[in-house]
């Protein structure tokens, strides 16, 4: 039995997450939930998963909240600490760390420093604090398992071989709602045209990420953490199947690749039953029904996103903290209508043109880079 804390657990992954679990009472039981605002699906998920404690985001909302839980009212916690309390509780083995961006580092640190493994579907952990993570995972000697469909893949496709003989990872990308849009029309792109994507749903901030393709961009840099590969040996190919979820190229020109239907359920299922398999509830492929499977190289001018990650990782240091805050706070802009599309990407590339680097070496280093990242980018943005 793995008894498991889930960060978000009302967003998208929370939500598969206890689909998977709810399929598996016999391999998992759910300890606690850590949740934002939407108290009534969270109401929900304590009557049927009765966790020992929860948390919400701000505590207005806890008396709300003990009002819906019926007669099973687990502990109740707030905030941050809150959350962070929920990783690193006792009574559980496993943090399924999915709260949206930067939010989900402290707690997931919390969570390693407890001796938790780690179900990483948070990428910006690793985007933010990718060697303090790293060091942190080892010298505590925990699990890492990636639940983002493309780390999955690759995990996966690493399976059995030695970390000498890859020569690339090859992450796969749908290419979002713009594939086929000239440069010239992004200008004129909707938030509502934005939100659409054509083959995954996903909470909107993700959404927009895979619009913009920053989302393929932060997983080069989670890439180059979890599988300690450099910049120059990931790759990124266009997939608008989304079938394969991404590969890995060896010195003998093999390619290994993992494919399936495009669930998130399919990763947490791995992550959460590793080093075994379980059944995850997603539609079987027929590749004959598919047909087709077409590739494309990306095209880092129309989507300059893409390649302002490639030269945060490439400059190491705070760059790649500055890279996501400042993004979170411009995909924020556009969801509340106050910027435009193209305005996304150049937003973080002037963050980034005004950061001055440094090496971090404490928590607060890589918390102050992101402080300083949102307050310079809302700036640009007024």
């Amino acid at each position: 039995m793995r008894l498991l804390s889930i960060l978000g657990s009302t967003g998208s992954i929370g939500v598969s997450t206890l689909d998977v679990v709810r399929q598996h009472p016999d391999k998992f039981q759910v300890t606690g939930l850590a949740a934002g605002t939407d108290i009534a699906l969270l109401a929900e998920q304590i009557k049927e998963f009765r966790p020992v404690a929860v948390s919400i985001r701000d505590e207005v909302s806890v008396q709300k909240l003990r009002n819906l839980c019926g007669e099973y009212k687990p502990d109740i916690l707030f905030g941050v600490e809150g959350a962070a309390s929920i990783a690193e509780m006792e009574g559980s083995d496993m943090v399924v760390s999915a709260i949206v961006g930067a939010a989900g580092l402290v707690p997931t640190v919390r969570a390693i420093k407890a001796g938790k493994h780690i179900a990483l579907a948070n990428k910006e952990t690793l985007v933010v604090a990718g060697q303090l993570v790293s060091d942190l995972v080892k010298q505590h000697g925990v699990h890492l398992l990636p639940v983002d469909s493309e780390h999955s893949a690759v995990f996966q496709s690493l399976a059995g071989h030695r970390a000498e003989d890859v020569e690339r990872i090859i992450l796969t990308a749908s290419g979002g709602p713009f594939r086929n849009t000239p440069a010239e029309e992004l200008k004129q792109v909707t938030l509502e045209q934005a939100l659409k994507h054509p083959q995954w749903s996903m909470g909107a901030k993700i959404t927009i990420d895979s619009a913009t393709m920053m989302n393929k961009g932060l997983e080069v840099i989670e890439a180059h953490w979890l599988f300690n590969v450099p910049a120059e040996k990931i790759g990124v190919v266009v997939h608008p199947q989304s079938i394969i979820h991404s590969m890995v190229e060896y010195i003998d020109g093999c390619v290994m690749a993992q494919l399936g239907a495009p669930d998130m359920r399919a990763p947490i299922a791995y992550a959460l039953a590793w080093p075994e398999r379980c059944e995850s509830g997603i539609p079987r492929l027929d590749l004959a029904k598919i047909g087709t499977l077409t590739f494309e190289e990306p095209d880092m001018v129309r989507f300059p996103a893409l390649r302002l990650a490639y030269q945060a990782l490439k400059a190491g240091r705070t760059y790649p903290a500055v890279l996501n805050a400042a993004n979170e706070v411009a995909v924020a802009a556009f969801l509340d209508r106050k910027i435009g599309f193209i305005e996304i990407a150049e937003t973080v590339e002037k963050t980034m043109q005004a950061h001055e680097g440094y090496a971090p070496v404490e928590l607060d280093d890589y918390l102050q880079a992101d402080r300083w990242a949102r307050e310079t980018a809302q700036k640009f943005i007024a």
